[in-house]
């Protein structure tokens, strides 16, 4: 590759990315103004100016309850949607680098399943009271985990673990864990609130977001980004194989690990604050791979961004479709998902 390819090659990165978070800040704003309440455009800035500088040097010219709906409501609702969506979709990313699998992501797998079953045992039930306020949180990591040990001892039983068996054990496991969700909902306070809630949140919502659990989500998604992109060309190279990884010097054992551990911790923060929401992480990684190509250094950033703008779309879709009352977001993820999952296993039947 010459220094002049490899200088377009950059700047055309460079400018996708550009390009997506210009998508992202306006698809922000329109977020921001779509709701019962009217809200004129130049009071967004006002308001985040007020806000963050402690200043009012636009002086407030717009009702108090405006400024709540803005900052306590609908930020804090957008901010949510762009790090599910990054977490959810660096977390496809890297289950199909751990099974090589282009099939694989965290609902498939049956991992967000198993947090859904974890936190639904918080809520519902009240499990895990000694963790506090993060009970929750703690229930879905634990599902989480639970989930994808067993789905890979389950494709392990025949002593090699190949993609399909893995994508079948995946959707046993996540049979498994939607059927225990359902009997911890139904069979326990039918008709309570926390029973309701529960049933709204299986199917994803983002209406619960608050700048608490919004700086919470984002703490745990930066660090589990940091560390993985330390690892980024241990997954290049882990996609080789793991006998060609091993003579190239990686440790599989230690970065499939990392790949676990990492998955699983993000999977279950992202579900205990905004329920399940599918397939964004088979998505998301198809989608921007067509773009930036196969190297996690350069697809990893990428897909951090559109999943972001694919989450808060899809969040935004979903508060227009049955306006004024709200579609869950899950419902919008799998609309789009499921075809293009059944789209998946179509061509990699052909090839």
């Amino acid at each position: 590759m010459t220094n002049r390819h490899r200088i377009r090659t950059r700047t055309q990165y460079l400018s996708f990315l550009v390009g997506i978070c210009v998508l992202i800040a306006v698809a922000a704003c329109s977020s921001i103004l779509i709701g019962a309440v009217e809200i004129h455009p130049g009071d967004i800035g006002r308001i985040l100016w007020n806000r963050i500088t402690g200043r009012e040097f636009f002086v407030p010219n717009w009702e108090e309850n405006v400024e709540t709906i803005i900052w306590n409501i609908r930020l804090p609702r957008v901010l949510m949607a762009c790090i599910v969506g990054a977490g959810l979709s660096v977390c496809g990313v890297l289950m199909q680098a751990l099974t090589k699998n282009s099939l694989a992501d965290p609902y498939v797998l049956g991992i967000s399943s198993g947090a859904s079953a974890g936190a639904v045992c918080a809520i519902v039930l009240g499990l895990f009271s000694f963790m506090g306020g993060y009970a929750t949180m703690f229930g879905a990591t634990l599902g989480a985990a639970l989930s994808i040990v067993l789905s890979l001892r389950i494709a392990s039983m025949k002593g090699r673990i190949t993609s399909t068996q893995l994508v079948l054990a995946g959707i046993a496991t996540s049979a498994l864990f939607t059927a225990l969700t359902n009997l911890f909902i139904y069979g326990f306070h039918t008709g309570s609130d926390k029973t309701k809630t529960a049933q709204y949140w299986m199917v994803g919502s983002l209406s619960g977001a608050s700048w608490g659990k919004a700086g919470y989500v984002a703490t745990v998604f930066i660090v589990a980004l940091v560390v993985i992109l330390l690892f980024a060309r241990d997954l290049d190279v882990l996609l080789l194989g793991d006998e060609v990884a091993e003579n190239l010097g990686v440790h599989t054992g230690r970065i499939k690990l990392v790949i676990i551990l990492m998955s699983t911790l993000l999977t279950g923060v992202v579900v205990s604050v905004s329920g399940v929401i599918g397939f964004i992480g088979l998505v998301v990684p198809h989608m921007v791979r067509t773009m930036v190509g196969s190297k996690h250094k350069r697809l990893i950033p990428a897909v951090v961004l559109v999943g972001g703008l694919f989450t808060m779309v899809a969040d935004m879709v979903s508060r227009i479709v049955v306006a004024p009352e709200e579609l869950p977001i899950g419902i919008i993820s799998a609309l789009i998902g499921a075809p293009f999952f059944l789209y998946l296993i179509r061509s990699n039947r052909t090839k």
